[in-house]
């Protein structure tokens, strides 16, 4: 069996989709027919642009070949972001020229990578097996300017009905994201396989808990310290949040943020504004170092801006904290608050973008760690990706598995 399969981030970058399709790829090597083949086109690290890996162009090793992409210099403005993908989508033409595949797996946020996907599975007329992590046409609405997203609403609402009706299997990594796609799309089979936790982090879970003070207002020697590591745009609105609720906890809470994205400048000049001097910002770093910082850390923090798309998603960041046992406090709302509620204890929720609601849900705390492991046994990145390894391979096995050649149908 012959797979190809398409993600924009690969290892070593720093992203989810990174994480979640390195551990896919380790998972259909497991499965797969002997002699079996996987092709993988990427691109080179480009998440961050204050973080850099060396990764070569192109890796071989036993069963799979990775093609990584270079792409031009940009930022995190759509027309950077377009130029990029379009040189992305070139190289993966020029790549599948004159290849054949038994099945394409494309593993997308902002849809594009699906629509790339879907393209190259129709022209080879092999199945197409969608794992998307984002709903793209639901959250434009609230993150681009109001005239904007009217005008480009309609046509990428039809390029996403295009996309998803040529799914032979659509994957979503959050069961709040079943019900948008079930009531467009009722036709096309859906599976829910969620993002997991790495080895990494299952190496470092504790498995008992450690004695702490009985609650954030407890009298923990010098201050808390809140950590963030992640991305920093307009899904996440750290730039609303983080300004208010440090200059309210000033004298007993710092927040150490690490990372970079389209709303630095923005949560920059929030905090200087705010006067706020418990506010440490840090560039990205590697893994193995993040998972350090993690663990020195008092409460790990995670917050979404106040959009109604985010209600259904499911952050990929919530899997690596509740592994680590420490205080969650995250500022979310919908699908990801009931998570965390049902599944990480010592956990305190709030509601996005309120900094009152923050500092109340903060004093509800116990500042110590604590043993997550009927959480961690559930939800192992590797168990997950096995399934849905196996899930893609019993797809093409079937029989029944034939590339979609419906014409264009307007939403």
């Amino acid at each position: 069996m012959k797979v190809l399969l398409l993600s924009f981030y690969f290892q070593p970058d720093l992203s989810a989709g990174s994480f979640r399709n390195t551990a896919f790829v380790e998972s259909l090597l497991q499965v797969l027919p002997h002699g079996s083949e996987i092709d993988v086109v990427t691109t080179l690290p480009n998440r961050y642009s204050g973080f850099s890996a060396e990764a070569p162009e192109e890796e071989i090793r036993q069963g799979v070949t990775i093609k990584r992409v270079e792409l031009p210099a940009h930022k995190s403005g759509m027309v950077d972001q377009s130029r990029a993908f379009l040189s992305y989508a070139q190289a993966v033409t020029r790549f599948v020229r004159g290849r054949e595949y038994d099945v394409i797996y494309a593993s997308s946020s902002r849809l594009m990578t699906a629509v790339l996907g879907a393209l190259v599975a129709r022209k080879l007329r092999v199945p197409l097996y969608l794992d998307i992590r984002d709903i793209f046409v639901d959250t434009i609405k609230d993150v681009l300017p109001r005239k904007l997203a009217w005008l480009m609403k309609p046509l990428f609402s039809a390029i996403e009905r295009w996309t998803i009706t040529r799914a032979n299997r659509l994957n979503v990594v959050s069961a709040g994201f079943l019900p948008y796609f079930e009531a467009r799309y009722p036709n096309v089979p859906k599976v829910a396989f969620t993002n997991g936790i790495d080895d990494e982090f299952l190496r470092v879970a504790p498995s008992t808990s450690t004695n702490g003070v009985e609650n954030a207002k407890g009298s923990k020697a010098g201050v808390v310290e809140v950590v963030y590591a992640g991305n920093m745009g307009e899904g996440q609105g750290l730039h609303r949040i983080v300004p208010g609720l440090a200059k309210k906890l000033e004298g007993r809470v710092v927040f150490r943020l690490i990372g970079g994205g389209g709303r630095l400048k923005e949560l920059e000049d929030a905090i200087t504004e705010a006067d706020c001097t418990n506010v440490v910002l840090e560039s990205p770093v590697a893994r193995k170092e993040l998972i350090e910082i993690y663990q020195k850390a008092d409460v790990l923090f995670l917050h979404l801006n106040d959009y109604d798309a985010f209600h259904k998603v499911l952050p990929s960041k919530l899997f690596e904290y509740g592994a680590l046992g420490k205080p969650i406090w995250a500022g979310v709302g919908g699908y990801a608050a009931t998570f965390i509620e049902e599944n990480l204890n010592n956990s305190a929720v709030f509601s996005p973008c309120d900094s009152v609601g923050g500092v109340e849900a903060f004093e509800t705390l116990c500042i110590e760690d604590r043993s997550r492991s009927e959480f961690v046994h559930r939800f192992s990145r590797m168990a997950i990706m096995d399934e849905m390894a196996e899930d893609l391979v019993a797809l093409v096995n079937s029989g029944t598995a034939e590339a979609r050649s419906q014409p264009w149908e307007q939403p």
